[in-house]
């Protein structure tokens, strides 16, 4: 069983990281009870000849199992199935969910902040920060950025308390920022969503930059559901090279 080379089914297929492909895989045989609450999963070495993946790539899908609170992983032991349902993954200390809610009453009450109070330092920050990640490829390295703009926002507001905020939930944000890159391909689409961010602090929009913002955030939570809703029936099938 070869997942490293895979594509969605639907309308207009996507490609698929071999990650993401053999995630699919193990959350469906999760679900499906092929692994009992309790189970323990086969080894590394068992998996990667299984599905004919190399060890990193494994070991993401099953960070990415852990992080929808389907496994655990116990160090000398194994990985051993916990639930056999997806309800609210973690990223870092905090619950998506929770994420999520502080995000809508912080991030966007202070894009409008932001787009009153910016001065010409931060515009440019802002500005050099975005072409940088419209450009880059690396996701690492894009996500890492990503965290860097939206403590940029904050600063741009003048309200030391907003930045120490979005520090506290860095981490949360760069975790959560790297599993939807993965599995929901939002590189791009937050690319664009954040040039609107930036476009409606340039114009001194107050009411554009709480939208813009809200949309972002809005967006985010799409592409989580996306990929947790129960049901979800992209499962890979062999394809050409990933594009």
């Amino acid at each position: 069983m070869n997942l490293s080379d895979s594509q969605t089914g639907g309308p207009g297929p996507r490609r698929v990281s071999a990650m993401e492909a053999v995630l699919t895989h193990l959350r469906g045989a999760i679900e499906r009870g092929e692994y009992a609450i309790g189970d323990k999963l086969p080894s590394e070495a068992e998996l990667c000849r299984t599905l004919e993946v190399s060890r990193p790539v494994l070991r993401e899908a099953l960070r990415a199992l852990q992080t929808m609170g389907l496994t655990v992983s116990r160090t000398g032991k194994g990985t051993f199935v916990v639930a056999n349902a997806v309800e609210d993954p973690t990223f870092g200390d905090y619950a998506a969910s929770d994420l999520l809610e502080v995000r809508r009453h912080i991030e966007i009450p202070v894009a409008g902040y932001a787009a009153l109070r910016r001065t010409p330092e931060n515009l440019d920050h802002l500005a050099h920060l975005l072409d940088r990640m419209e450009r880059e490829t690396d996701t690492t390295a894009w996500v890492a950025m990503d965290t860097l703009f939206h403590l940029a926002v904050a600063e741009a507001a003048q309200n030391p308390v907003f930045r120490r905020v979005i520090e506290e939930i860095r981490d949360a944000l760069a975790r959560q920022s790297a599993f939807l890159n993965e599995l929901g391909g939002r590189r791009e689409q937050s690319n664009r969503e954040h040039r609107a961010i930036v476009e409606a602090l340039m114009d001194g929009s107050e009411d554009d930059a709480v939208a813009a913002m809200a949309h972002h955030i809005d967006r985010v939570e799409t592409t989580l559901t996306d990929i947790l809703r129960p049901g979800r029936t992209d499962l890979p099938t062999e394809g050409g090279p990933e594009a």
